[in-house]
């Protein structure tokens, strides 16, 4: 498929942190995210999720991911916070709730091509137990 999207990311980066592990969450979850510093927070930007979306499905949480993205959804843009610590790990931990005390990854999709419910089927499919509806073409 192909897709045309804005994620802009935004993670604060506290005194007893190392921006550059911050930095390292962001890319285990974004690797194609180009991050830049500011005073107290890291921005970063991508206009790739295909390692985000493979993430989703090695973990199965398409049914979470799903429920995420259509709860935070204002018109084309998507919004949804992860844990840091999971991102440091690889790993895809959607924040609900309070923030984290070190603060969350902030992001943001804005789709452009194809609609959003197209584009969120394409990132988090639908599942029939657990499984993709439809399964991805690989190529």
């Amino acid at each position: 498929m192909i897709y045309s999207v804005d994620v802009q990311i935004t993670a604060p980066v506290t005194d007893t942190e190392v921006t550059d592990r911050v930095a390292d969450a962001i890319r285990n979850i974004f690797p194609e995210a180009e991050v830049t510093e500011q005073p107290g927070e890291l921005l970063a930007t991508t206009h790739q999720v295909d390692h985000f979306s493979e993430l989703l499905h090695e973990q199965a949480i398409l049914d979470t991911a799903r429920g995420q993205f259509f709860e935070h959804r204002d018109g084309t843009v998507v919004e949804f916070d992860l844990k840091k610590q999971a991102a440091f790990q690889g790993v895809v931990n959607f924040s609900v709730g309070n923030p984290d005390e070190l603060g969350d990854i902030h992001v943001r999709m804005r789709v452009t091509e194809p609609s959003v419910d197209e584009f969120v089927d394409f990132v988090a499919p639908p599942t029939e137990d657990g499984r993709p509806v439809e399964p991805r073409d690989e190529n």
